[in-house]
């Protein structure tokens, strides 16, 4: 049994089952997704796309992701945790990434945004894979591995510098895909080999056994109930839809920003998100535990908003200029510091909240439920993102600025938040050959 004083280390060293499997296979996304992703915008442009079209894009995917999201709880249910995830995993990055490696113009990309939302099905299977076995004492805990994991990543951007450097814009990124399909495609056996179902998915799988997709996506509304019953779950949804609201702008104009106004070199892009993925780990190892170690997590919520704040407005304070300066690349370390901790913290705090006020019997619909609000919130700041960047390519990171406020401000009404030390009691599981593979 981990304690609340455990290393982040000895707690990943200490995990077992489905958990272990989840968290040690996720530095994949570093060696596959991860290094295309700085340039996924800029490889747009590059094909001829404007801002526009672009922020279009990102709206219409989290549409998808919509669609998606609301059906994953019952398809999860259905079909179990590990099967779901398999499945859908392989739907949502490997024929994107095959689509996205021969794209031409905008059809190309609408296409894999479309298929691409299906990830939201999986990213309710594989959280529930990643948690319902775990000890309820060590979510947080476990969701920051998910982030150092994740950050992992940083250890590769010089591969994919490397390749845009030698062979062009343009050629690197569609290598870069096609790794992506072979690295994802091996993730996903690797995790259904290792893992297995969980109780909890058994359990709802004998539940809804015989029963149509459309009766049990009726049932949403008790589901709806239940959730608008718990401030705690209102709060939740709120954090995390400013948080995604956030990353989707980011993520989708912050290399356009800087390639574009600051004129950073391509080649140079993918040391940006390397430097904020190391800063986040370490910040993972180091700080972030100790303010997150207490029973209250309203306090570290508001650290993560403040310094998420600060990063995004001197973002867009640096001066524009036709060639960086080392000016410029001081402060845009400094961004990058406060975006690695503010960034990392609530993104990890956005998911440990929700999973700790998911009643365990429910998970996967209310989970489902609270992630297609975020999305129907979350999806127009593409589009208005997209219009803000073709006026002024700052613009953007004012719009995140503003949201990030919106946070602070919901902080300051947050209800109490839940210890994350308490033991739930075991569930009623039904009987059923055990396939636990370990790792």
């Amino acid at each position: 049994m981990a304690t609340s004083h455990e290393s982040l280390w000895s707690t990943a060293v200490r995990l077992r089952g489905n958990p272990r499997a989840a968290v040690w296979t996720e530095p994949m996304w570093g060696l596959s997704m991860a290094l295309v992703l700085p340039y996924a915008s800029v490889y747009m442009l590059a094909l001829g796309l404007s801002d526009q079209q672009i922020g279009l894009l990102a709206t219409i995917g989290i549409l998808s992701q919509t669609v998606f999201g609301l059906l994953g709880g019952v398809i999860t249910d259905k079909l179990g945790r590990r099967a779901t995830t398999a499945v859908f995993d392989l739907v949502a990055w490997s024929v994107p990434c095959l689509i996205w490696a021969v794209a031409q113009n905008f059809w190309f990309f609408l296409g894999a945004s479309l298929v691409n939302g299906a990830w939201q099905v999986t990213q309710n299977s594989w959280d529930c894979l990643l948690v319902e076995d775990a000890e309820p004492r060590l979510i947080t805990r476990v969701y920051s591995l998910v982030r150092v994991a994740a950050d992992l990543s940083a250890l590769f951007a010089p591969v994919a510098a490397v390749l845009v450097a030698r062979f062009g814009l343009e050629p690197a990124v569609r290598i870069l895909y096609v790794n992506a399909f072979v690295v994802m495609t091996a993730k996903v056996w690797i995790l259904y080999r290792a893992s297995h179902e969980t109780d909890v998915g058994r359990l709802r799988m004998t539940q809804v056994a015989g029963r149509s997709t459309w009766s049990l996506l009726r049932e949403y509304r008790g589901v709806g109930a239940v959730i608008r019953r718990s401030p705690g779950t209102l709060y939740s949804v709120a954090v995390m839809a400013v948080v995604a609201a956030v990353a989707l702008v980011t993520g989708t104009f912050w290399q356009i920003a800087v390639s574009q106004r600051l004129g950073v070199p391509d080649a140079l892009l993918p040391f940006f998100p390397m430097a904020r993925s190391i800063l986040s780990m370490l910040f993972f190892f180091t700080l972030i535990p100790r303010l997150t170690g207490g029973a209250q997590l309203r306090r570290p919520t508001r650290w993560g908003f403040v310094a998420y704040l600060a990063g995004q407005l001197l973002l867009v304070a640096i001066p524009a200029a036709d060639g960086a300066r080392t000016s410029t690349y001081l402060l845009l370390g400094v961004t990058l510091v406060l975006d690695g901790f503010g960034g990392g913290i609530l993104a990890m705090l956005a998911e440990s909240l929700v999973a700790l006020h998911v009643d365990k019997l429910e998970r996967s619909r209310v989970m489902a439920m609270q992630r297609t609000a975020v999305m129907l919130v979350t999806a127009p700041f593409g589009w208005i993102a997209g219009w803000l960047s073709g006026v002024d390519r700052s613009w953007p990171f004012v719009l995140t600025s503003s949201l990030l406020v919106l946070g602070l401000v919901l902080t300051g009404w947050a209800p109490t938040l839940p210890q994350h030390d308490v033991d739930e009691p075991p569930l009623p599981v039904p009987p059923g050959p055990e396939t636990a593979r370990g790792m």
